[in-house]
């Protein structure tokens, strides 16, 4: 092949690595700036849910109750079972438990209510029926069945009637002033005076 010899028209056309390196950062710029949009309208309707609910639950509900987790001890890396768990930890994080409590308690207080949150432990071991406290109660993740009294159930709701009954525990004997609740003291109707003589 002569060295004289004309460069097909085509191959002229190949951008140089300088034009195609200025493109591709383009792309990514633009990619980036999609992405970080897409974040924040992610952000936005979970903040937007976060309102929704927590104004309808303190609306309907004079006292709230809620298990009291810690969710950075919940959310730590796992050193088994690595991506089970990581995939744990974005839908924990996704559901913005956190923001839900703190949007519920100033919510709740501002409205006349009252929230009051449950130590976390043993919630989803104690049976409702014959409060029979035991790991072995749950022995799955969604299925609860009792060793002492064979009630069964699912998982879930057996915490939520735990943590329902420990809240209300909590409440009978105690009031914010420091005073002690009515239901704490004997009755007094329907039981006879004593007449006392000096």
């Amino acid at each position: 092949m002569p060295a004289t010899e004309e460069v097909p028209a085509e191959t002229s056309k190949v951008a140089t690595p300088h034009g195609q390196e200025e493109k591709v950062q383009q792309e990514l710029a633009k990619a980036k700036t999609r992405i970080t949009q897409l974040h924040t309208r992610i952000a936005n309707v979970r903040m937007d849910f976060v309102h929704k609910v927590s104004n309808d639950i303190s609306k309907s509900h004079a006292v709230v109750i809620v298990e009291d987790l810690q969710v950075r001890s919940i959310s730590k890396s796992a050193t088994k079972k690595a991506a089970q768990k990581s995939g744990l930890n974005r839908s924990i994080l996704d559901a913005s438990p956190f923001e839900l409590r703190r949007q519920l308690e100033y919510k709740t207080q501002w409205r006349g209510g009252l929230l009051v949150a449950v130590p976390p432990q043993n919630t989803s071991r104690k049976c409702p029926e014959c409060q029979h406290l035991s790991a072995e109660n749950r022995k799955s993740q969604a299925k609860f069945v009792c060793l002492s009294c064979g009630f069964s159930a699912n998982a879930d709701w057996v915490g939520a009637v735990n943590i329902k009954e420990a809240g209300l525990a909590s409440l009978a004997c105690s009031q914010p002033s420091g005073e002690v609740s009515p239901s704490c003291q004997e009755p007094t109707e329907g039981i006879p005076a004593l007449a006392w003589s000096p």
